[in-house]
């Protein structure tokens, strides 16, 4: 079923190049009633040395037509305009590929992770930012050549990088760059742990509402807005202390969504996409019916919603 203005959708498992069960998995999820499923293709090994694996680009074919889904792409994570000059070139040609391989799946939606950087000069860092809008402009062009929009995704500084942007800086940034093919992902869970890194929790919702008009695709997944930074055994353990990038189902942890879907004006064409940790997928139906509600309450800001949370089960 498609919501009237906004589809909702889910990603697809992680699965180290073994396409064999995806076919099963989109199964489950076109059962479930999503309206699209985000492919997770940085982890099918369809690339090899920047040239697309024709053998594993067929399988991925066959298994995605035929059904009632549509499709968007996360392309690899290790793409990085932020990065170094010299390698720059290595990272547009991989995403040259993977435009490519979206494209061919029909998608009009690839998600782009921002830039990270290990420089703490501020000089430096100016320098990585002119980098990135250069080399996103080019990624436009291609982007515009194939019908698609490189939608660029909200992070947080993880193992050792030292800066990506926050969600009010990447709006600068776009609004610096001005193509229309590209946009934002606007990754919520990832933006409070950001904002927490920054000590400016409270800004949560301002610095999502100013990315929000650049968002054709977001990511929906709760967490406690908490760096990990401290030792657990297990996820359980990181779970219970509420620690880093969980990806629990929507209500579990205490992002505000409700302030948010009433602060963040939204593209028409966004689409609103469920990043669950497998390990929570007995609970994906009760998060796919949360997140129609919020896409509901996004639709008309004026709503008086009912409260949109669900029990930690």
């Amino acid at each position: 079923m498609e919501h009237d203005l906004f589809k909702v959708g889910m990603s697809s498992r992680t699965r180290d190049g073994d396409l064999s069960d995806l076919g099963k998995e989109l199964d489950q999820l076109q059962a479930l009633g999503v309206d699209f499923v985000e492919l997770s293709a940085f982890d099918f090994d369809l690339i090899a040395g920047g040239r697309i694996r024709t053998s594993q680009m067929a399988t991925l074919l066959d298994t995605c037509r035929g059904r009632d889904l549509s499709y968007s792409v996360h392309g690899p994570l290790a793409l990085n305009f932020m990065d170094t000059p010299e390698r720059l070139p290595l990272h547009f040609n991989l995403l040259e590929a993977s435009l490519d391989i979206a494209a061919e799946l029909g998608a009009k939606h690839y998600v782009l992770h921002a830039g990270m950087t290990m420089e703490t000069d501020p000089a430096l860092r100016r320098d990585a930012y002119h980098r990135q809008r250069e080399w996103l402009t080019r990624a436009g062009n291609l982007a515009q050549a194939r019908d698609l929009h490189v939608c660029v995704e909200t992070l947080f500084e993880h193992d050792d990088w030292k800066h990506t942007p926050c969600p009010g800086r990447l709006a600068a940034e776009l609004e610096a760059i001005a193509h229309p093919n590209i946009g934002a992902t606007l990754d919520f869970g990832h933006s409070y742990l950001k904002m927490d890194a920054e000590g400016r929790r409270s800004d949560l919702v301002s610095e999502c509402a100013a990315l929000a008009p650049h968002a054709r695709h977001l990511h929906l997944h709760d967490c406690f807005g908490r760096q990990e930074g401290m030792w657990t055994y297990t996820f359980s353990e990181q779970l219970a202390l509420g620690l880093g990038d969980l990806h629990l189902p929507i209500g579990w942890g205490d992002i505000p969504w409700q302030e948010l879907m009433s602060q963040c004006v939204l593209p028409k064409d966004t689409l609103f996409v469920i990043e669950l940790n497998p390990r929570f997928l007995h609970a994906a139906g009760d998060c796919l019916a949360q997140t129609r509600a919020l896409a509901a309450l996004a639709r008309s800001g004026t709503q008086t919603p009912a409260e949109i949370r669900m029990p930690v089960t």
